[in-house]
């Protein structure tokens, strides 16, 4: 048996210190070395065992028809993707508990299989009949698809030799273990050489692999960071539980773009796709309320309608509250800043120093992009004078410090999208490109501008 000594490994970076020390040595990290058990004399694939034996060739005869792409049967997923999974490709998937990452990959192995390709669900957390009732709530009970309820990661290795799968899924990479390791389960020992296993056994084979993920309570997938070094593609499922927005984004993907957004609504039946989410966002608004404007924001390529909401209020406190939901909270104390410096509010001004602010982006999405910064301005005029934006009005635009407007990127998908909806004006900086058909456009180039235009004048 080969003999074991104790390193310090950082968590960041994969880093190792004989000792404790504060900081780690390699990245620079303050607290993140961990205690573990290392091999002394590591053996096996470690030692740089080849994947496949190979010879230098010019790059342009290197063969690409065997890596098109598989369609996980999910088009907001695809969209994420670029069309699908590569051959040979490692995935991670990661999100917070119970958002739904396990109906995600379970509905799209599910698809897959019944497409033709053989797939198979490591299962390393849950036993195999409460998967099977899962599959059974959603209808994803296909012939092709295969269960193995195992964490120990020889043994699955084993497995995948004699199935020869197409796609696995293991479900989560995190509490996968190789005994031979001498370290728990979720240690950076273990997560880090077990993805480096699984990555060699994809390429070797082809096959496509997907590797469920946690995250820490900051928000970052947990262990090491070299875990996200070595797949091929990182996915940040992210949304709100008390809502059924759920949204997939692409942090890493080396065969396509990172700029997709796939939006999903959680419902019994499982993941459904959103076609429309502007739609989805603005189903329950009121028009006609104060403190609400309407922004065409981007996520990525493709443009959204979302409702930004805020409320000015009295405080009793000696420091007021600001509070921004779903907004950079950033963002929301510089437009806060320009209104009391820049803007003539009259009898506001001071009232909205010393009120409490709550500003929001209804639905469950995050707008944290400048280009809200004129509809959040807007709102907060709105509420403090209580003098509702027009229904058919959305606004779109940068403030600068000045109290300047200035234009926010891909300004015309924004208001093509707008227009789809039947918004049929819009308040944006004076450098704005044409509008399109059936749009009028209100140029304003300061936010004292944007109020005159808004509501006919420029004070509350």
């Amino acid at each position: 048996m080969a003999k074991t000594r104790l390193v310090h490994r950082c968590t960041d970076c994969g880093g190792v210190s004989p000792r404790w020390m504060g900081r780690c040595p390699s990245c620079g990290a303050w607290s993140t070395l961990v205690e573990e058990p290392e091999l002394a004399d590591p053996t096996g694939w470690a030692c740089g065992q080849p994947l496949v034996p190979t010879s230098p060739v010019p790059i342009g005869q290197v063969d690409v028809e065997s890596c098109g792409r598989r369609s996980t049967g999910i088009s907001e997923l695809d969209r994420v993707l670029g069309g699908g999974l590569v051959p040979g490709s490692v995935t991670l998937v990661g999100g917070e508990p119970g958002i739904g990452k396990s109906t995600l990959v379970l509905q799209a192995l599910a698809s897959m299989a019944e497409a033709g390709a053989r797939a198979l669900l490591v299962t390393a957390e849950e036993s195999a009949p409460q998967v099977r009732m899962r599959a059974d709530r959603l209808g994803t009970l296909a012939p092709e698809l295969h269960l193995l309820a195992d964490a120990v990661l020889p043994s699955v290795l084993a497995h995948i030799k004699v199935l020869r799968p197409d796609v696995v899924v293991v479900d989560s990479v995190q509490t996968l273990f190789d005994p031979d390791l001498g370290s728990v389960p979720g240690s950076v020992t273990q997560v880090r050489e077990c993805a480096h296993r699984l990555v060699v056994a994809a390429k070797e084979r082809s096959m496509s692999v997907v590797l469920v993920g946690h995250v820490t309570k900051e928000g970052s997938l947990a262990g090491p960071r070299v875990l996200e070094h070595v797949v091929d593609t990182v996915l940040a499922f992210e949304g709100d539980r008390h809502h059924a927005l759920r949204l997939v984004r692409a942090v890493k993907h080396r065969f396509g773009s990172t700029e997709e957004l796939g939006l999903f609504e959680m419902t019994d039946a499982g993941l459904i796709g959103v076609p429309d989410p502007s739609g989805l966002f603005l189903a329950d608004r009121r028009p006609g309320v104060a403190g609400s404007v309407v922004v065409p924001t981007m996520e990525g390529h493709r443009p959204l309608l979302v409702e930004v909401q805020a409320l000015v209020s009295p405080s009793t406190l000696a420091q007021p509250r600001r509070s921004a939901q779903g907004l950079d909270h950033g963002r929301l104390t510089l437009v806060l800043a320009v209104l009391g410096c820049r803007v003539d509010l009259g009898s506001a001004n001071g009232a909205l120093g010393s009120s409490d602010v709550h500003a929001s982006a209804v639905g469950g999405v995050r707008v944290i992009e400048p280009g809200a910064d004129v509809a959040v301005a807007l709102a907060l005029v709105s509420s403090i004078s209580g003098r509702p934006v027009p229904g058919d009005l959305v606004a779109v635009g940068e403030v600068g410090l000045g109290g300047e407007l200035r234009q926010a990127a891909q300004t015309p998908r924004r208001l093509a999208e707008a227009a789809r909806l039947g918004f049929r004006r819009a308040v944006v900086p004076v450098s704005a490109p044409t509008p399109p058909p059936g749009m009028t456009l209100h140029r304003a180039a300061t936010v004292t501008d944007a109020m005159g235009l808004t509501w006919g004048n420029g004070s509350c």
